[in-house]
């Protein structure tokens, strides 16, 4: 059975986060502590309040966890209203990097992980961040990483530098992706280890400038150098870490879909009203064939989008993986959300390049979505890999 209509209950959460976000987050779009390395921590704690005060916090998490215990396709419609403000992921608690950790630990963890990190984190007591990329190593071949780790008794010792690491600063804890390194009959190979992140041995050594602004305390260099981490904080088993990022990475790459499709969302909606309101020439802009056909191109985009991603959330609410669809919808969606984003920027005109309203960020943020959670190349690759096998 094919269905396109959502539910009575999924239409009434996508109006109630819808009137939430406008009302009551998008005012703090143009709050100081909203900077250009994203909101800061004081800021989203506040914002959080105000989710849980609209019984709208986590709705990604289990509801043995306080979430709301939402289905793939009912994410998919309420974090795309949430993600009409960049500010909304932040307020409902599942913004990048932590809404994929927290489905990471649910998953993957053991029950002392998930009572010890999972159940306060999940309940917002504080932030957590990945660390996956380097600096010119392992990224979006994350076979290349350079960061290990060698067993010290029942102890892991960890070295290396990770990069572009969200949200690094204020964390309260950090998943790392390693290379444990031989030893004996010992297990090794890519492994996660959890952290936290007052840890001796972790450094924060630089604050790196980014394209986007949307996430807590941005984007940081982070440097491991004799880091001690535990045994029983190997998430998952030793050498078995290319298995479980794949836990993560599937679902996270819908998730950046449907937050950002719901600020394409926002920003077609200012060009829209723009493009009604602006004269040029004796009449609105919007009836000028080049602007109509423009505008007419975001409402195809953007419904494109839409049922890319439903479709690939029906697929994981049946149990499968999705790891080939999810390319296929996040190299699809990401490419598309930019092009609605700049023929935004186009239609506002001058008004497009500043920062008078939101659809300037916008467009940063959607730029970087074409390279963050891999670059359209690369899953353009796996795909084609993937289909040729199949032949």
């Amino acid at each position: 059975m094919i269905a396109f209509d959502p539910t009575s209950e999924q239409e009434a959460l996508r109006a109630r986060i819808e009137t939430f976000v406008m009302e009551r987050i998008v005012p703090y779009e143009k709050d100081p502590r909203n900077t250009g390395h994203g909101p800061t921590e004081e800021l989203r704690i506040e914002l959080n309040a105000l989710a849980r005060s609209a019984d709208l916090f986590a709705p990604h998490v289990p509801k043995q966890w306080g979430g709301m215990g939402l289905d793939h396709v009912s994410m998919a419609i309420a974090f795309e209203a949430c993600g009409l403000s960049p500010l909304g992921p932040i307020a409902m608690h599942c913004a990048a990097p932590d809404e994929g950790n927290m489905n990471l630990l649910d998953k993957v963890a053991t029950a002392a992980q998930k009572e010890r990190w999972l159940k306060p984190f999940a309940a917002g007591e504080f932030r957590s961040c990945f660390a996956m990329t380097e600096p010119w190593g392992a990224g979006a071949d994350p076979s290349a990483m350079k960061t290990k780790a060698h067993y010290d008794g029942d102890d892991f010792i960890v070295n290396g530098v990770k990069w572009l690491i969200t949200g690094a600063k204020g964390a309260g804890f950090t998943i790392i992706f390693c290379d444990v390194e031989p030893s004996g009959d010992k297990p090794s190979g890519p492994t996660m280890l959890i952290s936290d992140m007052d840890a001796p041995g972790i450094h924060l050594t630089r604050e790196i400038n980014s394209l986007d602004s949307s996430f807590t305390n941005g984007h940081w260099e982070v440097k491991y150098k004799n880091l001690r981490i535990p045994s029983k904080n190997v998430l998952g088993k030793v050498g078995e870490g290319f298995r479980y990022v794949q836990v993560r990475l599937a679902p996270a790459r819908l998730t950046h879909c449907m937050r950002w499709l719901g600020g394409a969302v926002r920003a077609h909606q200012i060009a829209l009203d723009y493009a009604r309101k602006r004269e040029a020439f004796g009449q609105p802009i919007g009836k000028h064939g080049e602007i109509g056909a423009m505008l007419a191109e975001n409402e195809m985009d953007l419904q494109q989008c839409r049922l890319m991603v439903w479709w690939a959330c029906a697929l994981l609410d049946k149990g499968e993986q999705g790891r080939h669809e999810s390319s296929m919808v996040k190299t699809s969606v990401s490419e598309a959300l930019f092009r609605i984003a700049d023929r935004c920027v186009q239609i506002l005109g001058g008004m497009g390049v500043t920062g008078d309203t939101v659809v300037e960020q916008i467009f940063r943020e959607t730029r970087a979505f074409r390279i963050y959670d891999g670059p359209s190349e690369v899953h353009k690759w796996a795909i084609s890999r993937r289909i040729m096998k199949n032949g």
